[in-house]
């Protein structure tokens, strides 16, 4: 029997299918609500399918289903053989196992702590916690707030009234109320660790009000003791609550899913709200290893968060819908007030774990950062190839004088300084910059067009606004290369990317890698064009104040700034020096007229 025969023979229901390869490897497993129509989608004509999906078709030697009574029952059952066969072609979760959970143990007296393991013994686990420092600060506050146990011990009820144990330092300091020697009982000490669940799944407030009724209650019945020690825990639950993300107690419990795409991978953040207070914040990574519909991933991601949480709240914040359907529980995409920032804020932490990944990988891997950077780039200005070389324009001068015009070169994200060039204004007359970026931008292609057309930048940055580009793009057009070539306009007092024929700058994320390699070519080109104007006007200070003087030529004006080093210390310098090297007629000329000048600069002054 075919492959394309047995999946005719797939039921029309929910399940799990699984591809594998001719050694019998599973190299795909995915969900569907309808196994038969589903599996169908892949064995179309090649052309049909995205490349990446058509070569997984092409592998595919036998495929297995399983049925199972629900969408939400499929999507759980999928995760969870992900995980166990690890298919080359499915989304992979990047390695989570060094996040942090907190702990309860179960003993009779149980302990809470901080641990990187899960061990199925009975205990109870909260998070984990993408921050350690987070998890450590609530563990602090825990045995703050309620004194617990931190021994190894294993205390039962047995062993305290034999009198096994002897009391520790801890509990003569007041940091333990002393169970292992029945100073506290089994209810109470109990009572303390349902306080500390509680506070974990976010019940917080409620335990506020119950601290607070219990202290009314107290100070009632004169129990003014009794009373303090309800209000100090109370101060304690608000001033740690104090310092968590609080949006709006009204928006109740929710939980909050986020995803952002780069390439062949998705950064993901999942927020667990209650009572309107953030109480915990994941970050997870997904490896894309085939066009997978976004969609596909945040379903995959719910899966994963649910497999490790249980039961997710009522009510689910997303930025798009999921491929999937859960029972009881609504999905909800916002588009105002407190729910919309509550997914911003999910999304800017999604944001901030792509960031710090591409940092990382720029230290592990340089050659495939810069090539991620230059497909952002590619893909944020709607380039047709990437941008492997890019040149920016610059023009310098100051008040119309020594006008120039600087081109830096960039090839693959990094400066090529022996291609770069200056330019000296020739047609132009005056401070026009419009017209000197057109006469810089002719010249610079007209010649690469004649010497070397095949070594044209993909990306052409102008330092300046929507002016600017607009002359830059004339030159273009002038030389035909406005169909091969993209170019844009960045501006430097909102950092605006400007596209030729659009009023309004494009969206670039400020703190996105490829805005920054935009700034740094036009800081690039800003500094080597600052430069040359600073060369070419020391120059013509020099040519004014020398040749200027009646018998100093080319050559006598060279042998006297190689001699002395500067006009200054030729105006300082004695006659009979100068006289050593021009003769004394020319010498006392020479000091004379270039010392009458510094005292007129000094009249003026």
């Amino acid at each position: 029997m075919t492959i394309k025969d047995k999946i005719a023979l797939f039921p029309h229901s929910p399940g799990v299918y699984r591809y594998y390869d001719a050694e019998g490897n599973v190299i795909y497993v995915g969900k569907a609500k309808d196994l038969h129509k589903r599996v169908a989608q892949y064995f179309v004509p090649a052309e049909r399918l995205t490349r990446k999906t058509a070569v997984m078709v092409s592998k595919i030697a036998d495929a297995q289903y399983t049925v199972v009574e629900s969408e939400a029952d499929a999507l759980l059952l999928e995760n969870n053989l992900i995980k166990q066969y690890k298919p080359r072609y499915n989304i992979l979760l990047k390695d989570s196992k060094t996040y942090p959970w907190i702990c309860v143990s179960a003993d009779d007296f149980p302990k809470v702590f901080l641990t990187r393991r899960i061990v199925k013994d009975g205990s109870r686990y909260f998070g984990p916690y993408s921050s350690v420092l987070h998890a450590r600060n609530l563990i602090e506050f825990f045995h703050s707030l309620y004194p617990l146990r931190t021994c190894n011990l294993k205390i039962t009820s047995e062993a305290i009234l034999r009198g096994k144990f002897r009391p520790c330092l801890n509990f003569h300091i007041g940091k333990c109320r002393g169970c292992c020697i029945g100073a506290i009982s089994q209810k109470e000490y109990s009572d303390n660790i349902e306080e500390i669940v509680r506070l974990l799944k976010g019940g917080g407030r409620e335990i506020i009000q119950h601290y607070k009724a219990l202290m009314t209650e107290a100070a009632e019945n004169m129990d003014f003791e009794q009373a303090q020690v309800y209000k100090e825990k109370m101060q304690s639950l608000e001033k740690h609550y104090s310092k968590s993300v609080i949006m709006n107690s009204s928006i109740g419990d929710v939980d909050v899913f986020s995803l952002v795409f780069d390439a062949n991978e998705a950064f993901g953040n999942f927020m667990r709200i209650r009572g309107g207070a953030v109480i915990q914040s994941l970050n997870l990574g997904f490896r894309l290893n085939i066009e997978e519909e976004q969609a596909d991933v945040l379903g995959m991601f719910i899966a994963e968060i649910r497999s490790k949480f249980g039961e997710l709240s009522k009510e689910i914040i997303v930025p798009f819908m999921p491929d999937v359907e859960i029972e009881g529980v609504e999905f909800r995409i916002p588009v105002r007030g407190d729910k919309l920032s509550l997914l911003e804020l999910s999304a800017r932490n999604a944001k901030e774990m792509r960031f710090n990944a591409l940092k990382q990988q720029e230290h592990t891997d340089p050659d495939a950062y810069w090539n991620k950077v230059m497909e952002s780039l590619q893909k944020q200005i709607g380039m047709p190839v990437l941008p492997v070389h890019i040149e920016c324009f610059d023009n310098s001068n100051i008040q119309g004088t020594n006008p120039v015009s600087a081109c830096v070169v960039f090839r693959n994200a990094q400066p090529s300084k022996k291609d770069y060039r200056h330019f000296k204004v020739k047609t132009v007359v005056g401070a026009n910059d419009y017209a000197t970026m057109k006469e810089a931008v002719n010249r610079r292609y007209s010649r690469m067009l004649e010497e070397n057309p095949d070594d044209l930048p993909q990306l052409i940055v102008i330092d300046g606004g929507k002016g600017q580009l607009a002359f830059a793009y004339e030159a273009l057009a002038e030389l035909g290369l406005t169909e091969k070539l993209t170019v844009i306009a960045l501006a430097e007092r909102m950092e605006e990317v400007y596209r030729v024929g659009d009023p309004y700058p494009m969206f670039i994320d400020r703190n996105s890698p490829a805005l920054k390699v935009l700034q740094h070519i036009r800081d690039e080109a800003h500094r080597f064009g600052i430069t040359f104007h600073r060369k070419l006007r020391s120059k013509a200070q020099v040519e004014s104040a020398l040749k200027g003087i009646r018998g100093v030529g080319e050559k006598t004006e060279q042998r006297l700034l190689l001699h002395f080093g500067s006009v200054a210390r030729i105006a300082a310098a004695p006659v009979e020096d100068i006289a050593a090297l021009v003769g004394r007629q020319l010498a006392e000329r020479i000091s004379a007229q270039l010392n009458n000048k510094e005292e007129a600069g000094n009249d003026e002054a």
